[in-house]
């Protein structure tokens, strides 16, 4: 594989809005070892952006950086055109920034209702926040049904429901969804995948981190692959798709685009 970066070029004419979420030249590590390579990325207000590619790429790091979880060693994080690299998970979680991280986080002794008001924190508002809680219950259902149970008695698919509507209660600016399938069986992952499409039509910006390249990159925008901490690839969604045997370039082998 060419290690030069390769890009598919966006079709279409006319203004670009600018990124709400905007990464330059990023490095990121833990210790000694330098996790991220100068990575670049942006995310624009209503897109879905997807990350793909295979565990230890630098997806996950790149979130938790964004969040503020990580600080980095060098590079620009800019969010509604402010400098946030390095700022506290919580300061960023007030101005818009949600992370629902990969394996949940739930609070599993606390309720179903405990774990949600827990991520309106920073941003609560009684009347917004009822209303959201009947909202999301058309949404996830399960929740309401499951409202003051405790968190670790659901299914992992239902804690992983529980995990995005907490993410939600914010109404976050921008969704980071981090491995949402993981783990899930497919009747559970296939709803999942539905749900993302239901959030991306009500025009939440979603910035979706998925090892599942080709079930990412049929509700995606558009896409990055991720290789060794570094961006391989760049595009629209459907023409990376098209363009590029996924599971040659990570794997070499064809399962059908599907990165496992």
């Amino acid at each position: 594989m060419n290690d030069k970066k390769q890009t598919i070029q966006e079709q279409g004419s006319g203004a670009i809005p600018a990124p709400i979420l905007q990464v330059n030249d990023l490095v990121v590590g833990y210790g000694a070892i330098e996790v991220l390579h100068g990575v670049s990325i942006d995310v624009r207000e209503g897109e879905l952006v997807s990350i793909c590619g295979v565990n230890g790429a630098g997806k996950s790091t790149l979130l938790k950086s964004v969040a503020g979880v990580l600080k980095p060693r060098s590079g620009s994080i800019r969010f509604k055109g402010n400098e946030v690299g390095g700022k506290k998970p919580e300061n960023l979680h007030k101005h818009g920034i949600s992370l629902v991280p990969e394996g949940r986080e739930i609070f599993p002794s606390l309720t179903v209702g405990e774990n949600l008001r827990i991520g309106a924190f920073g941003r609560y508002d009684a009347k917004r926040y009822e209303a959201d809680l009947a909202d999301y219950f058309e949404l996830f259902p399960i929740l309401k049904e499951r409202y003051n149970q405790a968190g670790g008695l659901l299914s992992g698919g239902e804690q992983q429901m529980l995990a995005i509507a907490r993410g939600l209660i914010s109404r976050p600016d921008l969704l980071m969804l981090d491995e949402p399938s993981l783990g899930l069986s497919p009747t559970m992952v296939d709803l999942i995948f539905e749900l993302i499409r239901t959030l991306k039509a009500r025009g939440i910006t979603i910035l979706l981190v998925e090892q599942n390249a080709r079930r990412a990159l049929e509700i995606a925008d558009r896409a990055y692959l991720f290789s060794n901490g570094r961006i391989e690839y760049s595009g629209m969604s459907d023409e990376l798709a098209e363009s590029i045997d996924i599971t040659s370039v990570y794997l070499g082998g064809n399962n059908g685009g599907e990165i496992l």
